[in-house]
């Protein structure tokens, strides 16, 4: 079998697990798993850092998981308004980017919460346009095989490498946007403003949605180099095939030919008195 059809193979599986992974992450809402013990919470209310109400109707004192777009609460939900059953019947609530709201009033905020929202939205804007490109690398994909064009191939490997490189800017942003999360913004949701008692009992661990968003990412980068390797493997098949054609064209060259003369041309010795020779005289 020749080496770019195994190439291509493995490189379009790739692409394929590649863009399934990023596509499950981007739409999941398990990035963060984030535990809240709230029967050791309970014996503390009566301190006075955290009210009663605020203890049943804040979702900062259940457990929840966090995605990109949603935050849900899979074990009980607080007793607050602005919750919708996700698709997979949880009560989730929508994480604000301040993008469609025309209400939304961002004059308010400091300079820290302006960079956390930027990073945020340009967060999501880079996994839309890493879908872009795979979206694009997959017709270059179908013209390379369908014309045996190494140049399509190698368009292809670009193109998952732009995909790759974006999907990483991506979750390098999320990371930038949970590091303000955690330690810049000291104003309330954000962890910075919990209650001593809240840091304690809480954990935070990433989830099943970020560990597929890497794989995904790594798949693509594999992808990219595959699909390398195919189009370098199809331009040398094409190269030898073209040598080998070579060697059936034999070169024709004009040759003399000898043709019958008549009259004068017959060869002699011709003899008086012959029945061939010349006439008799």
């Amino acid at each position: 079998m020749p080496c770019s059809a195994i190439t291509l193979s493995l490189a379009t599986i790739c692409a394929v697990v590649s863009v399934a992974l990023l596509a499950i992450a981007f739409g999941t809402d398990n990035w963060q798993y984030i535990k809240v013990d709230r029967d050791e919470m309970k014996p503390q209310l009566s301190r006075g850092d955290i009210t009663p109400d605020d203890f049943k109707s804040d979702g900062l004192y259940r457990t929840r998981t966090k995605g990109l777009f949603r935050i849900c609460y899979p074990d009980s939900r607080p007793e607050k308004e602005g919750l919708y059953l996700s698709p997979v019947e949880t009560y989730c609530e929508n994480i604000d980017y301040h993008i469609f709201n025309e209400d939304a009033d961002t004059s308010q905020f400091n300079e820290d919460e302006m960079v956390r929202l930027h990073m945020a939205r340009s967060m999501i804007a880079l996994f839309i346009v890493s879908f872009f490109f795979v979206f694009v690398a997959f017709w270059t994909g179908v013209a390379g095989c369908w014309r045996r064009s190494p140049g399509n191939i190698a368009s292809t490997a670009i193109l998952m490498l732009l995909a790759c490189l974006f999907s990483a800017g991506g979750m390098g942003l999320w990371h930038g946007v949970e590091y303000y999360e955690d330690e810049k913004l000291k104003n309330e949701p954000w962890k910075a403003s919990w209650s001593e008692t809240l840091q304690d009992s809480t954990s935070i661990q990433y989830d099943w949605s970020y560990m597929i968003s890497w794989v995904g990412t790594g798949m693509a980068l594999v992808a990219f180099c595959l699909f390398l390797g195919a189009s370098q493997c199809m331009q040398g098949e094409q190269q030898r095939e073209q040598a080998k054609q070579m060697q059936y064209i034999m070169p024709v060259y004009p040759q003399k030919q000898q043709y019958p003369s008549y009259g004068y041309g017959y060869p002699g010795p011709y003899h008086y008195g012959s029945q061939y020779g010349p006439y008799n005289y």
